[in-house]
């Protein structure tokens, strides 16, 4: 029996539907036939895109929109969530590991419906991972020299 407040119901959902996306996307793959030299070759660029997107999506002001639904904060106080899959989908948001999961899988499968527009996305989303960390490099580089 669930208690109050336990998802575990909705992340086993969760866990499925991703499940099946990522079932579907290797079927797709296999059928089109998808370069997986190419695709290896984009990794470094795919894991900077993947980092960089949920890097904004857990933490940047600009998408707060996309956290609000289901993580309600209240200035001063923890952040509350709400139950059920809400509860679980907030937990999502809020974690870049679990964010960018999602954000992998959807950048391959963008990558392999639209390749063209798939590669220039994660260019743009790469370059931000880049600049994530090289803001992060260089605000620990001041802290030393300081």
């Amino acid at each position: 029996m669930e208690r109050a407040g336990d998802t575990t119901s909705e992340y086993a959902g969760l866990s499925i539907g991703y499940g099946a996306a990522l079932a579907s996307l290797a079927l797709a793959a296999e059928r089109r036939g998808m370069d997986r030299g190419a695709l290896a070759a984009e990794l470094p660029a795919l894991a900077l895109a993947t980092f960089g997107a949920s890097r904004v999506v857990v933490h940047e002001r600009i998408t707060s929109w996309v956290r609000r639904p289901f993580v309600r904060p209240v200035p001063g106080e923890p952040p509350r969530r709400t139950p059920g899959i809400r509860r679980a989908l907030g937990e999502l948001v809020r974690c870049t590991r679990c964010t960018g999961a999602w954000v992998g899988l959807g950048l391959v499968a963008l990558r392999l419906v639209a390749p063209a527009a798939g590669r220039a996305v994660t260019l743009v989303l790469a370059a931000i991972g880049a600049n994530h960390l090289l803001q992060a490099a260089f605000a620990a580089l001041a802290r030393r020299a300081a």
